[in-house]
């Protein structure tokens, strides 16, 4: 039974990131019922599910390298998502 929860934490957890972390053009929304992904940013680079960096121009958030373009309108984005002030409250941690 352990073994069974141990994997399906693992498997939501993998699931979740790997979304995160394909979506290269973000839209932070001001409410985190708009959000489809709640994220978290640590003091620490090593307490991070993911190192990201954020992106001047659009053009230089293609492909799946934890590069961020941050857009102005949110139909423009891949992902929304909206910035906790708790970890405990986000599927990801940044």
């Amino acid at each position: 039974m352990k073994t069974l929860f141990s994997f399906l934490v693992l498997f939501v957890f993998v699931a979740i990131t790997a979304n995160t972390a394909s979506a290269q053009k973000v839209y932070s929304t001001q409410y985190s019922s708009d959000a489809q992904v709640k994220v978290y940013v640590t003091q620490y680079s090593s307490d991070a599910d993911l190192i990201v960096y954020k992106c001047k121009y659009s053009s230089d958030a293609s492909g799946n390298d934890g590069k961020w373009y941050f857009t102005e309108y949110s139909s423009d984005a891949q992902k929304k998502i909206f910035f906790t002030e708790y970890s405990s409250d986000a599927d990801l941690k940044i």
